[in-house]
């Protein structure tokens, strides 16, 4: 992945310095709670309690911290949906209903504010950008997995019908942080991914 300076994946380390995961740490809040652009460089240092010097030792340039900060997102749902894999051995469709539910179940709280990949893209516009190739990457990911899934169900034609569940998903995130109608939602949600998955397998 081309990148500005390092990227997250060159300064993964095995144990991270308190400092770094401070700044992480202010960096999420305040990116996922007010937006990537109306943050500041100097906003993180101030949150993280870290000196400029400090802060772009880890990070030279906010790009990276951004681009850090999708990665961490990333690695937080990644972790999440094999969780909710590993709890449906060879059950699919449970799988399936699961993550789906989680999105309801995620819309529903307060400082829910959308999907933060989805969000970053809305900020960047160059598709080539370091932070679009992170998002671009989850979103294969994504993909990925429910290809996964669509294949232990037996359904040899995946492409059209991953497309229509990614399309619910993005619906989905926005609808939950715009739309706070939340027993609306978790029907309309989970009953369209089955009804997807129904026709699928017709």
């Amino acid at each position: 992945m081309a990148a500005t300076g390092r990227t997250a994946h060159a300064e993964v380390q095995a144990r991270p310095s308190s400092a770094r995961q401070r700044i992480l740490a202010a960096a999420d809040d305040l990116f996922y709670g007010e937006g990537i652009r109306a943050v500041s460089a100097d906003r993180v240092i101030a949150a993280a309690a870290v000196s400029k010097v400090t802060f772009y030792r880890h990070f030279p340039t906010k790009d990276d911290l951004v681009v850090a900060y999708l990665h961490g997102r990333a690695d937080w749902e990644r972790n999440g949906i094999e969780s909710m894999r590993a709890a449906h051995p060879g059950d699919p469709e449970g799988a399936f209903t699961a993550i789906a539910q989680s999105m309801v179940d995620a819309g529903c709280t307060t400082e829910f504010r959308g999907c933060p990949h989805i969000n970053a893209a809305a900020e960047y516009s160059d598709p080539d950008h370091p932070v679009r190739e992170a998002v671009a990457e989850h979103r294969a990911w994504y993909t990925g997995v429910l290809g996964e899934l669509l294949a232990e169900l037996g359904i040899r034609d995946r492409g059209e019908t991953i497309e229509q569940l990614m399309m619910l998903r993005d619906g989905a995130l926005v609808t939950s942080y715009l739309d706070r109608r939340h027993t609306l939602r978790a029907t309309t949600l989970v009953g369209a991914w089955r009804a997807v998955l129904d026709a699928a397998q017709r």
